[in-house]
């Protein structure tokens, strides 16, 4: 029984790494400032509501299988390769704009998995996965809901909302050139694509609630509804028409984001910690969140460092176009890499190999353009 248990608990800390590491980095800066009233005003509360109400409300929307047939009157029929990988890359960069790096991969990955052994083009997998991944990381940077860390900084910060897009949307269509540009580089041949099964949307009544809350997530995340607003209103209607979508969130990415503000808080009130990390983000704001994205992710890099500035555009697209690198960069990249060993015949050597090649070559490219034009 108890080797029962240390395996399980090996399973929860394998699946949930993040998690375990952000509850340990708090408990550990807990030993240099002892719990205490301050620790309730660490949490950013509106940050946890919203992600809350949008991976919800995304959930149910997943669930009336409006992704799924998007992405079939996309491909079905004769159609030529380079649109197929055309399509297939762009689907995650434009929808992670709305629906999150991770929920885009999370559902567009298998589908292309499925595409391509329906057409026997398995062997284009790594390729196409590695690009997707790439394609959901810079697609989400060009709004304030496409991934958590925007969302987190754009509510930190006050941004407002032209200077946001002013700062991400020349990188975001640097990105979509590149990547259209990269997808396009398949051998020009001709492909039948026949799905087994027609998808159809489904639950047309909770597809037209999710449209509505997920507007009036919208609203709320560009400061127009109150946020705890948003959140009885998204409870009430989870609880009364689709309870089971409350077990679809996330939690473990919530909790994670309660451990590093507690973490980041405590950081701030130690002096030595605190005089490094605002000296390192006043030589290079950008560097220094890049470089802090690629040893512990970009989402706790986000929340770390900005106790610790005010140059809320450097720690922006430092975060962002950290998400390219390492393969922990970016909790999104570790989800592609899963799903894909999870196809038959997968090559993990190879695809990591091919992931490091894309996003060094992604992450030159951007760093040049942030410095030569936004920075």
């Amino acid at each position: 029984m108890e080797r029962t248990f240390l395996q399980k608990c090996a399973a929860v800390m394998k699946q949930e790494a993040v998690s375990c590491i952000a509850l340990a980095c708090a408990l550990i800066s807990m030993v240099f400032v002892p719990p205490n009233a301050d620790y309730v005003s660490y949490i950013d509360f509106r940050v946890l509501a919203l992600l809350f109400c949008l991976m919800a409300v995304v959930a149910g929307l997943q669930d009336c299988g409006v992704f799924a047939v998007l992405a079939q009157k996309l491909l079905s029929g004769r159609r030529r390769m380079r649109f197929i990988s055309l399509v297939l890359v762009l689907l995650p960069f434009f929808t992670s704009m709305l629906i999150t790096n991770d929920v885009a991969l999370i559902t567009f990955v298998p589908f292309t998995l499925l595409v391509l052994g329906l057409v026997g083009r398995m062997e284009r997998a790594v390729y196409l996965v590695a690009l997707q991944t790439v394609a959901a990381n810079l697609g989400s940077m060009a709004t304030p809901v496409g991934n958590p860390q925007n969302l987190y900084l754009y509510s930190a910060f006050q941004i407002p909302a032209w200077d946001f897009f002013a700062a991400t949307l020349p990188l975001t269509l640097v990105s979509l050139i590149g990547l259209a540009a990269a997808a396009v580089c398949v051998r020009p041949e001709g492909i039948e694509v026949r799905f087994p099964e027609r998808q159809r949307l489904r639950k047309p009544r909770q597809l037209g609630m999710m449209g509505l809350l997920f507007a009036l997530c919208l609203l709320s995340v560009f400061h127009a509804l109150h946020y705890a607003v948003l959140l009885a209103v998204v409870l009430f209607c989870l609880i009364l028409f689709a309870r089971r979508l409350l077990a679809r969130v996330d939690y473990g990415l919530l909790f994670t984001f309660v451990c590093f503000f507690i973490f980041a808080g405590n950081i701030g009130n130690i002096p030595a910690v605190k005089a490094l990390l605002s000296d390192l983000m006043a030589a290079n704001g950008f560097l220094t969140a890049l470089g802090a994205s690629q040893l512990i992710s970009n989402v706790p890099a986000a929340v770390l460092l900005s106790g610790f500035t005010a140059d809320w555009r450097g720690l922006l697209l430092g975060t962002d176009v950290g998400a390219l690198g390492t393969l922990i960069a970016s909790l999104a990249s570790l989800i592609s890499f899963r799903l894909y060993l999870r196809s038959e015949g997968a090559k993990p050597l190879r695809y990591l190999g091919v992931f490091t090649l894309v996003n060094i070559v992604g992450l030159a490219v951007l760093i040049g353009v942030s410095f030569l034009f936004i920075l």
